[in-house]
């Protein structure tokens, strides 16, 4: 819950001055993909920003349902019609806020994949789960309970976001070590659930308080694909250079 439409707006261009590309659409083959989750009153400037550029457009929830009686909710239908590619579900404050379940998770992640909008599904521990050794049970709980329902072929419209609770705000740090350890778990459930290559495919990223300077550790590990920023994401140098890190990693 950051920035007025006009300041959101101004972000994305920023961050499209920095690319290496100049924000081109035509980035190249291999070259990482960059996506923004703008709070929902701000998608309409932003999206104006990201036409044109290889920049994407997410949204940061979604309801299940495609329409009714759900005050303040917004439908995959219209993240849609907002020109919305990906969005958000189950982040961890989403969780510890609002209430947020498995159930849920669910219910919106099976919305937006059958609109053909790719859902980036968040799983992660609490500092208390992790200190009980319980860290594989809690995240292998909320994948397998958060993707019920979807297919091998449904999963490619699904990228998976680990979220060390723990490590968000708290100036604890995870590991590289410790963040691959989880992300190689995480594909290990996913081929259990769907098999070798859709395990393979999925995108798996770190979303643990990522920034410019322990960004290349953590993507250098084998199962980190990508991250899912936080606080970096609001200022324009500090985003690419997380880009920057993606991109020297492939």
């Amino acid at each position: 819950m950051n920035m007025t439409s006009a300041e959101g707006a101004a972000l994305v261009k920023g961050i499209k001055a920095e690319l290496p590309c100049g924000g081109s659409a035509s980035c190249g083959v291999g070259a990482p993909e960059v996506l923004v989750c703008p709070p929902y009153l701000s998608i309409s400037a932003v999206a104006a920003e990201t036409v044109g550029s290889c920049v994407k457009l997410g949204a940061q929830n979604v309801h299940w349902a495609a329409e009714g009686a759900f005050t303040g909710e917004v439908s995959a239908a219209m993240l849609k019609d907002a020109r919305c590619t990906h969005v958000i579900i189950g982040h961890s404050e989403r969780r510890q806020y609002f209430g947020e379940t498995d159930e849920t998770v669910n219910k919106r992640a099976k919305a937006a994949v059958a609109a053909g909008i790719v859902a980036i599904v968040c799983v992660g521990e609490t500092l208390g789960e992790r200190e009980g050794g319980i860290t594989d049970d809690v995240v292998g709980r909320q994948i397998r309970e958060g993707l019920v329902g979807l297919s091998a072929a449904d999963m490619e419209k699904v990228v998976i976001a680990y979220e060390p609770v723990w490590a968000i705000g708290t100036g604890k740090v995870a590991s590289d070590a410790q963040a691959q350890e989880v992300h190689e778990f995480i594909r290990s459930v996913l081929e259990d659930l769907f098999g070798d290559a859709t395990a393979e495919a999925t995108r798996i990223l770190y979303g643990g308080s990522m920034k410019p300077g322990n960004a290349a550790g953590l993507l250098s590990q084998k199962d980190i694909d990508g991250g899912l920023i936080g606080g970096a994401s609001l200022k324009a140098a500090d985003f690419v250079a997380i880009v920057k890190a993606a991109t020297a990693a492939q």
